[in-house]
């Protein structure tokens, strides 16, 4: 990761939590303190969830598995989207329907009933219902398209979620952790990270920062979709869920431990030799609790 990074995520707002009042007792180890009534999320706690994160999502599609991004707050949709559409995965922006993983095999049966709808209405064959037949299967098409078009390719359950606002996206999460797939999620100082597998403390309110985020979790899709090789006759790919959640979370989080972690230190404790003019999140963070204090005012 470059120093640049941490400071465009900086200049996001990222660091910005809730309100004091509003604060998750869990999240007191990725806060870096409070100025005015509203807590300082510790951008090197940020930093170190998104390099395991990122480690996490090339190893769980390197190994042959989807990954389906979700935020359905007006905050993340946007982001959501763009991001699901550059890696060519899955996403949901709209709604979360219950049962969407753990009843699977009906929103297939949904997904295959808007094809034929699609191709019913692409051959003409609605305008010859009546008005009232035709304006209800053109409804029935566009819910079913809002609702579920983003994973209208996903013909499997995925390897990984992420989610963007933990607090918001409790029922994909609890669906998420009953089938064992990994879960990321974006979390705020009101949020409990014990939701999710891998926590990514960070502003989940900032477009922007929501923005930077989910760009360096797709450019971790991109590599590993680089580093997936299908095996013929040989052994095959691990995936996380095969490895388990717990034994996939470690050793992300031990390779992470290594030579990334180091810089991200770096990145963190002192300016960079290469960029004299970056000061250490360390310091920035003293700075930012000003500019905190200033918004608060």
């Amino acid at each position: 990761m470059s120093n640049k990074l941490a400071r465009d995520l900086i200049v996001a707002g990222v660091h910005f939590g809730h309100a004091v009042s509003r604060w998750n007792p869990k999240m007191g180890p990725y806060i870096f303190g409070k100025r005015g009534m509203i807590h300082i999320i510790d951008v090197k706690e940020t930093l170190k969830g998104l390099l395991i994160a990122k480690k996490l999502l090339v190893d769980v599609v390197s190994s042959g598995k989807d990954v389906v991004f979700v935020g359905t707050k007006r905050q993340a949709q946007k982001a959501v989207q763009q991001c699901a559409d550059k890696c060519a995965m899955h996403c949901v922006s709209e709604r979360w329907l219950g049962g969407m993983l753990t009843n699977f095999r009906t929103v297939r049966s949904r997904l295959q009933r808007l094809e034929e709808l699609e191709k019913l209405d692409a051959a003409g064959k609605l305008e010859s219902e009546s008005k009232k037949q035709a304006s209800r299967l053109k409804r029935e098409m566009r819910k079913i398209a809002t609702n579920l078009g983003g994973v209208r390719k996903m013909n499997r359950l995925p390897g990984a979620m992420v989610v963007v606002d933990v607090r918001k996206e409790q029922t994909a999460l609890k669906e998420a952790r009953k089938l064992g797939i990994m879960s990321i999620g974006v979390i705020d100082t009101d949020s409990n990270p014990d939701m999710v597998d891998v926590a990514i403390p960070a502003n989940d309110d900032s477009i922007k920062a929501i923005a930077i985020l989910l760009n360096q979790l797709v450019e971790a899709v991109a590599l590993g979709k680089t580093m997936f090789r299908p095996s013929v006759g040989g052994p095959q790919a691990v995936s996380a869920r095969g490895k388990s959640r717990r034994r996939a979370l470690a050793s992300a989080q031990d390779e992470t431990a290594g030579g990334e972690e180091e810089a991200a230190e770096s990145e963190v404790e002192g300016p960079a030799a290469e960029d004299p003019g970056l000061e250490a999140v360390d310091s920035q963070a003293n700075a930012v609790s000003e500019d905190a204090e200033e918004a608060v005012q």
